[in-house]
């Protein structure tokens, strides 16, 4: 038992000098303290936010943290998308989000499975306004991420879903990305950047939608 005892001891020790020295992971509190006070960029989508059939870590969310730390930009990516969700879910779940997270700034990409489910236009138009006031009287900067519906919806019903993100724009004063999937869904063969459902981008897909998101939302990131 003396033996079991001493090497008991001589294990904890062990541990212990390898949390000291760096032999397991650990963040200082001064990291712990930079990283709170970086400004919070929350993204507040459905599935094409939500890394929907992809490796996780390979979503444009993921790929927006890591050009972030490419581009020395001090900001924290707050992913609050969930696969499936409308605007009115994304309405219901804001302001617990604005206040856990305080984000300085809130990318709003719904809407996309509103049309799907044939809901009312002026519906999601009220929704993405509401949380588009929302998110600005809490602080934040926002930035809305606009979808196209196909020509098989029709011309008019296709036109006023793509002003409707306009109009919330202007209405709210937020930033616009007017496509999110320009360069995706609009090639002269729209399945190669999808996966095998034809809904969903794939990998290859993600760096195309950043690009689209980065040069509207790098202007809203405060500078520090």
């Amino acid at each position: 038992m003396k033996e079991l005892s001493r090497l008991n001891r001589r294990h904890c020790s062990a541990l212990l000098l390898a949390l000291c020295t760096g032999g397991l992971p650990l963040i200082s509190s001064g990291q712990t303290t930079a990283a709170s006070q970086a400004p919070v960029v929350l993204v507040v989508g459905d599935s094409l936010s939500a890394e929907y059939g992809l490796q996780r870590g390979k979503g444009w969310v993921a790929l927006l943290q890591d050009r972030l730390k490419t581009e020395k930009v001090q900001a924290r990516v707050v992913n609050a998308s969930i696969s499936g969700d409308t605007t009115s879910g994304g309405r219901s779940r804001l302001p617990a989000l604005l206040k856990q997270h305080q984000p300085a700034v809130v990318v709003i990409e719904l809407g996309g499975n509103d049309a799907l489910r044939g809901l009312p236009l002026d519906m999601t138009r009220d929704n993405l306004g509401t949380m588009a006031r929302a998110a600005r009287e809490a602080g934040a900067r926002v930035l809305v991420l606009g979808m196209e519906m196909p020509p098989n919806y029709g011309a008019r019903y296709a036109a006023e879903f793509r002003q409707l993100y306009r109009s919330v724009s202007e209405s709210e004063k937020a930033a616009l990305v007017p496509f999110f999937l320009a360069g995706v869904a609009d090639l002269p063969d729209p399945t190669r950047l999808f996966q095998a459902d034809r809904i969903h981008p794939n990998e290859a897909a993600q760096p195309v939608m950043l690009g689209n998101v980065w040069p509207a939302l790098r202007p809203l990131i405060p500078r520090r």
